[in-house]
């Protein structure tokens, strides 16, 4: 299969696929402070990264559930260095770099890997502060541990590499001429969680990120403002409470104002205290046919009833459960009626940003092809993404299964006995062995995931394991995943090995997906294809590195119709699971990443296949009656 060239700025990588220090020769001083920005030649580009500008990276909100007027985005040009991991400051900088791309990273203009030894730095001005107000610096990820300075003055630090964070900055501000200084560290393996980066990347693993790789931003607050909003519905009563989550003095009298609307149409508005309760009247249920979203305006009164403080959220009316068909199996439920959740994995690579999109319009790309396709269901594996990516998911209609980011698995770098023996769905399986502060540190990063999307109404699975990457202490952290957050299932280990905990029972199969059956441990709990297929296709022109042993499961087809039987054959197999009582299939994967090239799209986002094929197997497969379904399909 053939596809036109790429343009001469599409390039491949080296050999190994990785972007190596002496690439363009840029060591440490190999930019020039004041040099314009480029992304590093010599690699793999899409389309929005090519476009790209240094002035135009990340500008979008960053926080569409809990969205305020007055805030400053900090993406652009920093000054960079890298110094040994025991250097207090560093002697002087480097050069430039594009945040919130990695210096792994084409986009970031750097292109240097940045090793365990040492550490990554950034500086940049900040803006005067504004009078009576506070002012909040706000990081959406950085990887791995961080530690902020301004002017000076250590603010404070943060472990953990894939959840927001924020400080307030206010008492360390000057009137003019501040400096924000950031040193980032990063072992990228251990027992940190980093997901499927690796030193040495191949096969399924992928080359470091470290830093800064998603939008940092400021925002001016009042001294009492709202910090946070949880919600609670009942889609049987219509009713909504919106609890919010207040930070400095409290204000005499003062009460919170919610007015929810939809399409532009005030439909409810209620004042509360701690919290604010709303009687929607016809509420309008979501659902990835009718994805209903309803806006809302939280307004923070003081005893005069003057407005403090205004943010502005969304809010869907769902429900996420589980019943038993009349055969005895378990079936997710939306809203209370049986559905299928159909999807794909999806890991978030991209050839020149890494774990960065390009731009918003790259990652929304991916979401709106799998729609397209007839995909119901995400499974993002391994990562969290930007807030404005479960947003966009949230406003079409796209269910998301949310992996917890794991450490590696392997005994190559590992720590020993860290991963047990990967045993699948078979009896007496073991765990691995975690140091109380390494365990500790899996619940602490887990819990702020959870925290972080818990108000996301696409959101319908959680998956503390992938496989038995890093599986360890599996019935108590089972236990703490279901305690967490009740009102969504939970996947102990998704493929892993099997613990009774938790809602679901996930078996990996490739490339043609499969299911135990005949152990009945697995009755009690929803029973689901957790990855299959990874039927792979190389696209000439689009391969990120041409020169090393590109793969997928179960052989290359010679062509794209061979490929197209070898797909339509694995639904229709899937098809038929679903009638024994599987509620649930994810085809591998999305795109292509670095030398896997299984994806539905290249890893440079070339559609190998039209959507529009995907989608009548797709609604074959959503169509299929379970043999004895509970209700209408909410396909």
């Amino acid at each position: 299969m053939k596809f036109p060239t790429p343009p001469p700025t599409s390039i491949q990588h080296p050999p190994g696929g990785k972007l190596w220090k002496c690439l363009l020769c840029l060591s440490l001083g190999g930019l020039s402070a004041h040099a314009e920005w480029q992304p590093v030649a010599g690699g793999m580009m899409t389309e929005w990264g090519r476009q790209l500008k240094a002035d135009t990276a990340w500008q979008e909100y960053p926080r569409p559930q809990l969205e305020r007027a007055d805030w400053t985005n900090l993406n652009g040009l920093w000054e960079y260095a890298v110094t040994a991991k025991e250097a207090k400051a560093p002697d002087s900088w480097a050069g430039r770099i594009l945040v919130p791309f990695c210096p792994e990273s084409a986009l970031s203009g750097v292109g240097r890997l940045i090793e365990p030894n040492e550490a990554l730095w950034y500086q940049r001005p900040l803006p005067a502060p504004q009078p009576g107000k506070r002012t909040l610096l706000n990081f959406e990820a950085v990887d791995y541990t961080t530690t902020v300075w301004v002017n000076g003055k250590m603010i404070g630090s943060h472990t953990g590499g894939f959840t927001p964070f924020s400080f307030d900055i206010t008492p360390a501000l000057k009137a003019a001429d501040n400096e924000l200084l950031v040193r980032v560290d990063d072992a990228t393996e251990g027992f940190q969680l980093h997901g499927k980066q690796k030193l040495k990347p191949g096969g399924i693993w992928y080359t470091r990120v470290t830093g800064i790789w998603q939008t940092v931003w400021l925002e001016n607050v009042s001294p009492r403002f709202i910090r946070d909003l949880d919600f609670t519905t009942d889609i049987n009563g219509g009713r909504l409470q919106v609890r919010p989550k207040l930070s400095g003095k409290a204000l005499a009298g003062e009460n919170v104002r919610v007015t929810a609307s939809i399409g532009g149409k005030a439909t409810a508005a209620s004042t509360g205290s701690s919290a604010v309760n709303l009687k929607i009247p016809g509420a309008k249920r979501w659902s990835p046919k009718e994805p209903n979203l309803y806006d809302l305006k939280v307004e923070l009164l003081d005893g005069k009833g003057n407005v403090v403080d205004q943010v502005n959220s969304y809010v869907a009316m769902r429900e996420f459960g589980k019943v038993k068909d009349k055969d005895g199996n378990w079936r997710f439920t939306l809203n209370g009626e049986s559905i299928f959740h159909w999807g794909p994995l999806d890991q978030g690579w991209w050839p020149d940003g890494l774990l960065t999109p390009p731009s918003e319009a790259a990652m929304i790309s991916d979401i709106d092809f799998l729609k397209a396709a007839g995909f119901n269901m995400i499974r993002k594996h391994i990562k969290v993404e930007p807030r404005r990516y479960y947003h966009h998911c949230d406003k079409i209609g796209m269910l998301i299964w949310q992996d917890q980011v794991s450490m590696g698995y392997g005994p190559q770098s590992e720590p020993k006995d860290s991963n047990p023996p990967w045993t699948r769905m078979d009896r007496n399986p073991k765990d691995g062995v975690w140091p109380d502060a390494a365990h500790d540190q899996f619940v602490t990063e887990y819990v702020r995931m959870v925290d972080h999307l818990r108000d996301v109404p696409c959101v319908a699975v959680w998956s503390p394991f992938n496989e038995a990457w890093g599986q360890h202490r599996t019935l108590e952290i089972g236990n703490m995943a279901v305690a967490c957050d009740k009102t969504r299932p939970v996947n102990i280990a998704s493929g892993g090995n099997f613990w009774p905990v938790g809602d679901i029972a996930d078996s990996h199969q490739y490339p043609e997906p499969g299911f135990p059956f005949d152990d009945q441990r697995f009755d009690a709990y929803i029973k689901v294809v957790g990855e299959f297929g990874g039927h792979g296709m190389p696209v000439e022109g689009h391969l990120w590195n041409k020169n090393s042993p590109n793969w997928g499961y179960g052989g290359l087809p010679k062509d794209l119709n061979e490929w197209k039987q070898r797909y339509t054959r694995s639904i229709q197999i899937l098809a038929d699971l679903r009638k024994r009582g599987i509620s649930a299939g994810i085809y591998t994967q999305t795109t292509d990443v670095e030398v896997e090239i299984n994806g539905l799209r290249t890893y440079d986002r070339v559609n190998k296949v039209d959507p529009a094929w995907l989608k009548p197997l797709s609604e074959m497969l959503l169509n299929t009656p379970d043999v004895a379904n509970t209700g209408a399909p909410a396909n």
